[in-house]
């Protein structure tokens, strides 16, 4: 019988011979080998005090964190952003202070889909983004819309859940997106423009940007203003047709993130302005909608934007994991000059976010450099997983005698507002033009042209075919119907053919 050939332990081919004996343990020691493991004998069994292949296998099998719940398939890249103008009397942020740069990072990706899922779905996407200041990291984390489908965060996990997979199945359903959305009619607004034709961008770069929710700014005169975020691409927006975005969708799933790679490394830089609406603190209570319902825009003839300054993404990450999937952004992250808003969906994404990097990363992910603030900390959370920047032997408690310094701000908060009243469930209160169907019909009568809404009606009908019921149907006649009298008819009239 013939003996079976057998390669020796250390063949190597030129390619690869440098690098035969040049890697390490991760504790630092030389390593004995990266393509055979410890055994008895060549054909024998692998022992367990091969620490290296151990160490090697148990690391692979925890290599990936959980993908993210929303927003799990995206790309980014980092850049900075300039002021340019003076906005000193409004708000006393230093990053929006007239010649701040400022170094950042912005994630774009889908909403509803996997790790996996095609960039050219008809999806809104996310538009986050992470601001190293030296006041410390502010994160306004929004859309490529300026509305949402909800405007109360107790719908959110509902609203997702109606956007992934049956239980059943495990397929999509746009049936059940169907029944989501016609029951709560505060969606019209933005399901128009995931509709039209700004639901499929032609890329990251061609696309506008919003921070989406109300902000407050304050200034060093402690003078309080509502304001607005919008990120208006420089590439000019531009987008694809349906039928563009499914041939896209089958030959190259990653054509967004693909495109944002290529063009920054060729050195084309992608940019946005940033503008901003401003609303004087006390024009909130009488405006004739809710300014802070994220189902609604403001009017540019009520509230103009104002141009401010340019933000630009000029690298590319090093390592997608440990710079774009580990990086966490999250409405908290606020610095002095910026607050928050009487606004439900902001304030409930307050909690949310921070609280699901520390279930999907760690407790300690601020200590990953992506998030890693740019100036000191000194705070007293302590301890927990993988806690590598630590106090020594200074208090960890406060107050304390022995001089860590402690925060204890009383009285008034000056980022605060006004408000009073029971305890209640309930929606926000009305004002005089708050509804549901108002501004998704204006935007159908006013902002698209006939063959945008030629587009918008067969995209409607073109999703609505796929598995939507003959009952449901007829709600999603009655709901465009109330956006608009024609575009509704225009839909029922292609299911009557």
């Amino acid at each position: 019988m013939t003996e079976p050939q057998r390669s020796t332990p250390n063949d190597s081919t030129s390619a690869d011979s440098a690098y035969s004996t040049g890697s390490t343990s991760v504790t630092g020691a030389s390593a004995p080998s990266d393509r055979n493991s410890l055994t008895v004998g060549q054909d024998g069994p692998i022992l367990l005090h091969d620490h290296h292949f151990i160490e090697q296998m148990a690391h692979f099998n925890r290599e990936r964190v959980p993908e993210r719940n929303v927003h799990a398939k995206g790309g980014g890249a980092f850049g900075e952003l300039e002021i340019t103008e003076d906005v000193s009397q409004y708000t006393k942020a230093g990053l929006f202070q007239k010649g701040a740069r400022t170094e950042m990072l912005a994630r774009f990706s889908t909403v509803a889909g996997e790790l996996g899922y095609p960039d050219t779905a008809r999806d809104p996407r996310g538009f986050a983004l992470k601001f190293y200041t030296d006041e410390g990291n502010y994160d306004l984390v929004g859309n490529n819309t300026p509305v949402f489908f909800i405007r109360d965060p107790m719908k959110f996990p509902h609203f997702i859940r109606s956007q992934k997979r049956l239980p059943h199945t495990h397929l999509r359903s746009n049936e059940m997106q169907w029944d989501f959305w016609t029951l709560n009619t505060e969606s019209a607004h933005q399901v128009t423009w995931l509709m039209g034709d700004r639901g499929l961008p032609k890329t990251w770069r061609h696309m506008n940007g919003y921070g989406s929710h109300t902000y407050m700014w304050v200034s060093e005169a402690g003078v309080k203003t509502w304001v607005k975020f919008h990120f208006k691409t420089d590439q000019g927006a531009d987008f694809l047709t349906e039928a563009e975005a499914q041939a896209i969708r089958g030959e190259n799933p990653d054509y967004h993130l693909e495109d944002l790679y290529t063009s920054i490394e060729a050195g084309d830089a992608p940019s946005w302005t940033l503008k901003v609406q401003l609303m004087p603190y006390e024009d909130a209570a009488s405006y004739r909608f809710n300014p802070f319902d994220l189902t609604k825009v403001w009017p540019h003839g009520d509230y103009p934007e104002i141009p401010i300054g340019r933000m630009t993404l000029n690298r590319n990450p090093e390592n997608y994991f440990a710079q774009i999937e580990q990086a966490a952004f999250e409405p908290s992250a606020l610095v002095p000059g910026i607050g928050f808003s009487p606004d439900k969906m902001l304030l409930g994404r307050v909690f949310a976010y921070a609280d699901t990097h520390r279930y999907r990363i760690g407790p300690n992910y601020l200590q990953l450099p992506v998030n890693q603030p740019k100036v000191p900390v000194n705070s007293y959370v302590k301890d927990g997983p993988m806690a590598y920047h630590h106090t020594g032997d200074a208090p960890v408690y406060a107050p304390n005698s022995k001089g860590r310094a402690y925060a204890d701000e009383t009285g008034v908060d000056t980022r605060g507002w006004e408000v009073d009243g029971e305890m209640v469930r309930a929606a926000y209160s009305l004002h005089a033009e708050d509804d549901d169907f108002g501004q998704p019909g204006t935007m159908v009568r006013e902002v698209m042209d006939a063959a945008a809404r030629e587009r918008l009606v067969a995209n409607i009908t073109g999703h609505a075919s796929q598995g939507v019921s003959g009952p449901m149907l007829e709600r999603v006649f009655d709901y465009w119907r109330n956006v608009d009298k024609e575009v509704g008819d225009a839909v029922a009239a292609n299911f009557a053919r």
